[in-house]
């Protein structure tokens, strides 16, 4: 074999991974390039951009890029207009890559192999990594790769990127210079575009891959799971469930960690002196980041349930499931994958519509992505729930994830009315067919959601020592200064800034229930809404004294009425988002106009559920 020749960079020759969509190509970059990965955008755009580096058998270094998944190279979409600009070299600030990764589905060939006839046509030096193997193989398709290789003219690497298989002999075969010195294929009209289909025919005719595919297990599953009668109410169950496991199954470990947290508190509390930083440590740091801890369980629960369905090829059924319910509001099931991902967090979610042709559905579907209910939510309801609505059943099914899951459907409904406006506002646009690939059923693979778990809980805990500890010792300082004058009887938060600030935003939330300790704690809560939490353990921790000292769910239960909670609750169900929302909103949309369109309607909605909820509850003597 002869060594590659990797000077064709400073920084070493770029190599491109492209594939279609749910192809394995990630999850193969992931393989070879381990933790030497950085992600940014691309110059001019806002799709992500990541590129990792990984070592050739010789010692020396490639660079990899992982291009955004595409079905062709005539772009539809801003991500596949990226994919194609870096092919040609055209993207702007961008190198023209050395050589292409083309991946395939081997249990899709009809259609991956198109993509790497255009890619071909290009003129770069390409491999073909057939992924999936193991799939294609439980399905009874043979695959000999020497013939597709020579049929294709471009060297051919089996491998199954989830595992691992194949990785080694894909970087040896990089190690050939022989491929680095393929001459560049002459391009071809576009007219050969369509050919694409006859050939790829000739080419599994050849392999003897064009008989019918066998029926598969997943078939006989899809006849219920996307029964247009079945389907709905299936997947109603499913979430359903998901809810009340958020609060039975984390029940145990919560009380572990309330308890620790306690424990924490007031054994710090006796080791120091009485002071201003015994009062940061116990009322500052552990009070507040306590007080966000203690809901990680219920995190956790509800992002295992989110990657065991995503692992097992549930989530895609969804979106086909709800594409004539989305069409009812002006969208499409295209929709459902960003306002999915919004359940975890809105930028993801936003940032997920790229992939959205149509710029009007785009464009609506960014608007209405902050009305999913994102992880940061979850805290706030935990801690409310479990205040005031009591563990007992209804119907045989625990009252409080009830309550959640109508927090989540109310959420979704605000984000279904705002859709529906904006479709008689700006005009019914053309509602193209909605073409998704449905991946086959399989057990999800426990390594997999682990990894994906932990990761989960890093991004999590690292929130709570980066920006929530920052902000809830900065409103220990508002709440712990100026002193209170000599000969007060209140307690000392009162006469603080924060206790300035809480008295004057007081005036506008009363009409919604919120006394001068929730609106203060409103405000620390649009850098990141868990941080509401940890805002009112320190807030109340400051207010408290002798027997009024003790866990937050307990303070809150005391002194707020029912209707207040309610209100609370119907604030956050339509609050205006976290600023990185609206950062992140800005750069998808090219300026500040969506963004404070966006706040503006988040807060007049979110005041309006308010206002309704709670004297609509002291209506009914909830007060």
């Amino acid at each position: 074999m002869h060594t590659a020749v990797v000077y064709m960079h400073p920084a070493g020759p770029l190599v491109a991974l492209v594939g279609n969509p749910n192809c394995g190509k990630t999850a193969l970059f992931n393989r070879l390039t381990g933790s030497r990965q950085k992600v940014a955008n691309y110059a001019g755009v806002t799709v992500e951009r990541k590129e990792g580096r990984f070592a050739l058998p010789s010692g020396k270094m490639l660079r990899l890029l992982d291009l955004p998944g595409t079905y062709s190279l005539h772009p539809r979409s801003p991500d596949e207009r990226v994919t194609a600009d870096v092919l040609a070299g055209r993207a702007k600030g961008e190198k023209r890559p050395d050589l292409a990764i083309v991946v395939v589905d081997a249990t899709n060939l009809r259609r991956t192999l198109r993509l790497a006839l255009a890619v071909k046509r290009t003129g770069l030096p390409m491999v073909v990594a057939l992924n999936m193997l193991d799939l294609a193989k439980q399905r009874g398709l043979t695959i000999d790769a020497a013939r597709l290789a020579d049929a294709l003219g471009v060297p051919v690497v089996e491998t199954v990127a989830v595992e691992g298989g194949g990785a080694d002999t894909l970087v040896r075969q990089l190690d050939d210079a022989t491929l680095w010195q393929r001459p560049a294929a002459p391009a071809s009209a576009d007219a050969e575009v369509e050919a694409d289909h006859a050939v790829v025919a000739r080419l599994l005719a050849e392999l003897g891959l064009d008989r019918a595919a066998p029926h598969l297990p997943s078939d006989r599953i899809d006849r219920i799971v996307l029964n247009p009668l079945l389907g709905l109410p299936l997947l109603a169950v499913v979430l359903f469930f998901v809810f009340q496991a958020v609060f039975s199954w984390a029940e145990a470990p919560m009380g572990w960690i309330e308890a620790a947290t306690g424990w924490a508190a007031e054994g710090v509390g006796r080791l120091l002196a009485d002071g201003w930083f015994k009062s940061l440590v116990v009322d500052g740091v552990i009070a507040g980041a306590g007080g966000v801890v203690v809901f990680l369980p219920q995190i956790v629960i509800l992002f295992f349930f989110i990657l065991v369905l995503e692992e097992s090829g549930y989530l895609p059924r969804a979106a086909f499931l709800l594409d004539r319910l989305m069409g009812g509001v002006g969208l499409s099931g295209r929709s459902f994958i960003p306002l999915l991902s919004s359940f975890a967090c809105a930028i993801p979610g936003i940032m997920a519509a790229r992939t959205i042709s149509n710029p009007r559905d785009r464009l609506v579907t960014i608007m209405i992505a902050p009305l999913m209910t994102c992880s940061a939510r979850l805290p706030v309801y935990a801690l409310l729930i479990g205040a005031f609505i009591p563990r007992r059943e209804v119907g045989g099914f625990e009252l409080q994830g009830l309550v959640l899951f109508a927090l989540y459907v109310a959420g979704i409904s605000g984000a279904m009315f705002i859709a529906w406006l904006a479709k008689h506002l700006t005009g019914h646009a053309f509602k193209a067919p909605l073409m998704m690939e449905l991946p086959a059923y399989h057990l999800p693979r426990v390594r997999n959601v682990a990894i994906g778990l932990w990761q989960r809980i890093k991004i999590f805990l690292r929130r709570v020592g980066g920006i929530i500890l920052a902000l809830t010792v900065l409103l220990w300082f508002l709440s712990s200064y100026p002193a209170p004058p000599v000969g007060a009887t209140g307690p000392a938060i009162e006469y603080s800034l924060a206790g300035t600030i809480g008295r004057a935003l007081e005036a506008v939330f009363a009409p919604i229930g919120f006394n001068w300790q929730i609106s203060v704690s409103l405000i620390p809560g649009l850098a990141a809404r868990e941080v509401m939490v940890g805002a009112l353990g320190t807030v109340y921790a400051l207010s408290a004294t002798g027997e009024e000292t003790g866990a937050l769910t307990a303070l809150i239960a005391g002194q707020w009425s029912l209707a207040t909670a309610l209100s609370l609750l119907a604030w956050f169900v339509f609050a205006p988002q976290c600023l990185a929302t609206l950062a992140t909103v800005k750069r998808e949309t090219g300026g500040w106009t969506m963004p404070l369109i966006m706040a503006g309607y988040l807060f007049a909605l979110a005041y309006l559920a308010s206002f309704i909820t709670y004297h609509l509850a002291l209506a009914a003597g909830w007060g």
